[in-house]
């Protein structure tokens, strides 16, 4: 499953592999794979709380999400660290 990538409900062939929808992924509805490809064409999201909030996901949802790897590399918020 890629972020980016990935459809909602179908699969799809990429550099001759097959990748999954993310409706393919257990704890993670149709509605809430729907979300996420609404939401990444408005840009791609600068966090995993970005994410959360403009696909409006859960925080189960999101746990998905991490567990196969999709958000590998996202900074957790949005707020910098100042030290």
């Amino acid at each position: 499953i890629e972020l980016y990538e990935s459809d909602h409900r179908r699969f799809r062939i990429r550099d001759g592999r097959l990748l999954p929808p993310f409706a393919a992924l257990q704890g993670l509805g149709v509605n809430a794979a729907q979300n996420i490809v609404s939401a990444r064409e408005n840009g791609e999201f600068s966090s995993v709380e970005d994410l959360r909030q403009r696909a409006r996901l859960t925080k189960t949802v999101v746990e998905v999400l991490r567990q196969h790897g999709c958000l590998e590399g996202m900074s957790e918020t949005n707020q910098l660290t100042l030290f």
